[in-house]
């Protein structure tokens, strides 16, 4: 049987002092105008993958967080969304463009109550998605509120400031990484940053489990073994 190495929390949450804006600085500047003010009207963020959409939410998220306040967020997974809660201060939809109907539905509602809710004041909506809000496959009326207020497009990062991307991460689970692993990950795997960070994490456990340095003879190792594994998993 094979022995899982569970993941302490090594892995730092997403915060916009760790992102980097190569490219990207209207954008992060607009998103802290937004958690200072908490305007009325929506802030729209819109990329191609790898150009850091879910970071970029997640961090406001958790910098309301530190301020002891909670946001409402979803996404295109996991469970059936829940109804609006008033002790919400913000709402944050990622992923808009991959919304089922239920999901848009849900969206809606959130929205509506975020600009005109029982008590209090509105509260300010963060959303982020592939393409510009007309391009968007969505009901007219979610369509149309995301276009309504600040719409900021994402630019993915060159490749050197991805390497310092994941530099950056492997530092700050404590282990090092060697140029010559980031040089087979970036030649041989897709640009996407989300997607480049989950191997990392799961280099990391792996690393961790076989008591081994990270280099690219065990990152082979791991694909070797992942790769047996699924055709190992009935179907």
């Amino acid at each position: 049987m094979r022995q899982l190495t569970l993941d302490l929390g090594l892995a730092p949450l997403p915060t916009l002092q760790a992102f980097v804006p190569d490219g990207n600085e209207a954008a992060v500047a607009l998103l802290r105008q937004w958690l200072q003010q908490r305007p009325a009207v929506p802030l729209y963020l819109w990329g191609p993958p790898a150009s850091g959409k879910t970071h970029l939410l997640r961090a406001a998220a958790q910098a309301l967080a530190e301020q002891g306040e909670c946001a409402g967020w979803l996404d295109a997974g996991g469970t059936q969304p829940q109804p609006f809660d008033e002790r919400w201060a913000a709402i944050v939809l990622d992923d808009v463009h991959r919304y089922d109907p239920l999901r848009q539905a849900a969206a809606f509602n959130w929205f509506v109550h975020a600009q005109a809710p029982d008590r209090g004041a509105p509260r300010p909506v963060l959303a982020a998605g592939d393409a510009p809000p007309a391009q968007l496959p969505l009901r007219d009326d979610l369509r149309s509120r995301l276009a309504w207020g600040q719409v900021q497009a994402l630019q993915p990062l060159p490749e050197a400031a991805c390497r310092a991307v994941l530099q950056q991460a492997a530092h700050a689970r404590g282990f090092a990484l060697p140029p010559e692993v980031l040089d087979y990950v970036l030649t041989r795997f897709a640009r996407d940053l989300g997607s480049l960070m989950d191997l990392l994490q799961r280099l990391d456990a792996y690393a961790l489990r076989t008591q081994r340095a990270v280099t690219v003879p065990l990152l082979r190792a791991m694909l070797a073994d992942d790769a047996h594994e699924q055709r190992d998993t009935p179907r």
